[in-house]
């Protein structure tokens, strides 16, 4: 027999059995405003979140026009998937209300409604993709052409996205603290 190993994408069969949730800490679920964390922080709930979008695609079946492959580019699935994984987390916590699981499931009914939309207005495809287009208003530059991307491997292309994304808040971290004096905290 050997031993099964599972693709960045896949959470292990620990966390499957929870739902993608990691039982190691004891602090409370919270919302995840993703333009404050840390580089630390924002690397953590990357992982939290990916694991979760696998094990609630492959339980409840979701297809691509719900839950695209490549989500983890289009902020306004971001934003979504993270609520409901924070409403799943809340629903699920053994110190909740017996019922939660049912609120749970019938909000999850209207969010798939609304990733559905997400996912039509964003242009993103199971074998493709391509930033949503933005509209100008008047008076703005015009919004740059889009193109269609072909991403061939998931999983590779969630890795460097990520990886980009904790560097450039790392960056921009060290050029905030740069920016204090090292006596009094103060922006100098």
């Amino acid at each position: 027999m050997t031993e099964h190993i599972p693709s960045p994408d896949e959470p292990e069969m620990n966390d499957n059995l929870r739902g993608g949730a990691s039982l190691d800490h004891a602090e409370p679920a919270r919302p995840v405003n993703w333009n404050l964390l840390t580089a630390h922080e924002l690397e953590q709930e990357w992982l939290a979140l990916n694991d979760w979008v696998a094990w609630l695609r492959r339980t409840y079946g979701l297809p691509a026009s719900v839950v695209p492959p490549l989500w983890h580019r289009h902020p306004e699935l971001v934003w979504e998937l993270s609520a409901l994984h924070l409403h799943w987390l809340c629903a699920y916590d053994p110190d909740q209300n017996g019922s939660a699981p049912l609120g749970w499931h019938r909000d999850f009914a209207d969010a798939r409604a609304r990733l559905r939309d997400w996912v039509a207005i964003s242009g993103t495809r199971l074998d493709r993709d391509r930033p949503t287009r933005q509209t100008s208003w008047p008076g703005e530059e015009p919004a740059p052409p889009v193109e269609d991307v072909v991403i061939t491997d998931r999983g590779e292309d969630f890795v460097q996205f990520v990886f980009d994304q904790v560097d450039a808040r790392r960056e921009a971290e060290e050029a905030f603290y740069a920016t204090l004096d090292p006596e009094t905290g103060e922006v100098t």
